[in-house]
């Protein structure tokens, strides 16, 4: 496989072929290159609230009070990344395509606690993370199923309702698919 061909799209969780934290989930791949594959999953919502963790981190919290902070991935897990529309000039901001950057700086979270940050955002603490060639060998293993990411499912859709819909951009319905792994 080419290396890349990841970048700015969803990886579903296979039923019954990935499980623990990462079962039912929908990963955004933000990166992917020659040494891996960085995302945020985008489908578990944490306990903690987008309000708490700013008021945590002493930054006014003009937001939502239920607004979740996603649980992105187990790899460091204390640290913010924002992914979000390409809005705004931040200190440490990788543009991901079709109008989506992600963004790990506090500059960024300082303005969406005061009302100036991008219009539309999903915070999450940690991130997924492959090395060299993993990525690629999960794919074969039939592990996850991959589509052209969807902001409107980033930001619109139901976090309930997310791996749904974007088995729906591949013209499938969760009740056609099965863990089981044929070869011809």
């Amino acid at each position: 496989m080419t290396h890349g061909i990841f970048r700015n799209q969803f990886l579903l969780a296979m039923p019954g072929r990935v499980g623990g934290d990462f079962a039912d989930s929908v990963t955004f791949i933000a990166e992917h290159n020659d040494d891996g594959a960085m995302g945020l999953v985008i489908n578990k919502p944490s306990d903690l609230s987008v309000h708490e963790m700013l008021g945590h981190m002493d930054i006014e919290a003009h937001v939502p009070a239920k607004q979740p902070v996603y649980w992105g991935g187990p790899v460091q897990t204390e640290r913010g990344f924002v992914l979000h529309r390409d809005e705004g000039r931040w200190e440490s901001t990788l543009k991901v395509g079709g109008g989506l950057a992600l963004t790990t700086s506090r500059d960024v979270l300082e303005a969406i606690g005061n009302g100036f940050g991008p219009s539309e955002y999903l915070i999450t603490l940690g991130y997924a993370g492959w090395g060299e060639g993993q990525l690629e060998d999960e794919m074969l293993a039939n592990s996850w199923l991959n589509t052209p990411a969807s902001d409107q499912i980033i930001f619109s859709t139901p976090v309930e309702g997310r791996w749904a819909a974007a088995a729906r951009l591949l013209g499938l319905e969760a009740h056609q698919l099965s863990g089981l792994v044929g070869h011809a």
